[in-house]
């Protein structure tokens, strides 16, 4: 069979708009302090979180998603009509089929594009931008909208003291195309087994089947394990992004980690030397912990408020159960 080689030297890829939606439901400490017994002080000095959005039961997955996406269209220039691809990271839809993905281009009014779920937690939107730069750089596709979509409060046991604070809902979109030059850098990813069930579903759904009365599935997490494991890895990996792209931490102009813990992205600018020029997404205290949406909504918030300029080089990074990292520059739309 004869193949084409369709790739070409001067095809890169890009970020060429961005786009977030949060629920309408602001969430603060107090309401979450019912349920745990914890106070907002508590809450605030462990996490740094002092409120969250929660979704209302039509801000599904697809729709928010969607919502997100739309604005990343609108930012970008382009209409449903251009998009080839849509990836949705996600790891709180509980609605298997249809996929997210495909639901979400339905919401759109996206036709004949292709669409799949990437399941990699708070890493998979860094993991969607890796995936979309290939796809488009080597001409499989022309534009890819990479979706971070989450309703952690669906997976969340709000009597748990150690989860039930951290998380929140949304989603932010980021759109992919082609380029005549370089703007998403190598990711730098994988995954540490040794700490595979450091966030882990308490149970399987097919127990739940089996015996309905079961305590419903949760998310767990082994918190002072992924803060001692997220400081020490975490800025390593990010060094090595720095060295794929070719750059340091004096030519970025913005962080954007996973907004997991305020204390947790605090070590890692100092872990790193960062400058104190380099503007550091801290969203985290007004929208919880959004997972796989946690990134895009960071980026946008940032670029929205002026804090990071088109063409600024961004540091990405996520991290999350598995556990799993992904780091790669990226240019600003």
């Amino acid at each position: 069979m004869a193949t084409e080689n369709r790739s070409s030297p001067n095809r890169f890829a890009r970020l060429l708009g961005v786009g977030s939606y949060r629920p309408g439901r602001l969430v603060g400490n107090e309401k979450i302090c019912r349920l745990i017994d914890s106070d907002s002080a508590w809450i605030e000095a462990r996490s740094g979180i002092v409120t969250r959005h929660f979704a209302d039961p039509e801000e599904t997955i697809p729709v928010m998603g969607a919502k997100a996406a739309q604005k990343a269209l609108s930012a970008a220039g382009l209409t449903p009509a251009d998009v080839s691809c849509v990836i949705v990271s996600t790891m709180s839809y509980l609605h298997q089929a249809p996929p997210a993905s495909a639901a979400c281009a339905a919401e759109l009014g996206v036709g004949g594009a292709a669409a799949f779920d990437l399941g990699a937690a708070c890493a998979g939107f860094s993991h969607g931008l890796a995936v979309a730069g290939s796809l488009v750089t080597s001409r499989q596709a022309e534009h890819v909208l990479v979706v971070g979509s989450e309703r952690m409060s669906d997976i969340i046991d709000p009597t748990d003291r150690s989860t039930a604070f951290i998380f929140g809902d949304g989603a932010g979109a980021a759109v992919v195309g082609p380029s005549t030059e370089p703007g998403i850098g190598r990711a730098v990813w994988g995954t540490d087994t040794e700490h595979l069930r450091a966030i882990e579903q308490s149970r399987s759904f097919v127990e739940l089947r089996h015996d309905p009365t079961m305590r419903w599935p949760f998310l767990e997490m082994a918190g002072p394990e992924v803060f001692r494991w997220a400081i020490g890895a975490v800025a390593e990996v990010c060094g090595r992004a720095l060295e794929a792209a070719g750059a340091t931490v004096d030519d970025i102009e913005a962080f954007v980690p996973h907004q997991a813990n305020v204390r947790i992205i605090d070590r890692l600018v100092k872990a790193m030397g960062l400058p104190a020029s380099v503007e550091v997404a801290r969203t985290v205290r007004d929208d919880g912990n959004v997972s796989g949406a946690s990134i895009p909504l960071a980026l946008d918030t940032l670029i929205a408020s002026g804090r990071v300029r088109p063409g600024a080089l961004v540091l990405t990074a996520g991290f999350g159960s598995g556990l799993s990292y992904s780091a790669q520059v990226v240019v600003a739309p």
